[in-house]
């Protein structure tokens, strides 16, 4: 997967004191890319831009 060009940025319920925080990049043609913000050389998993927004409205459901 090439993430040249991807335009990171923390979720809105990442806590600003180093804990659990992830990152998005929505930008990218055909794939939603996350990581771990403490970790950002590490994996990244990569969704289908559909699955991704209903993940995001399952959650926001809660």
């Amino acid at each position: 997967m090439d993430l040249t060009g991807a335009r990171w940025r923390k979720s809105s319920r990442s806590n600003g004191q180093g804990g659990a925080c992830v990152e998005v990049a929505d930008n990218l043609p055909g794939v939603v890319a996350v990581r771990d913000s403490k970790d950002p050389a590490g994996p990244v998993l990569a969704f289908d831009p559909a699955a991704w927004r209903a993940f995001v409205s399952g959650v926001a459901r809660r």
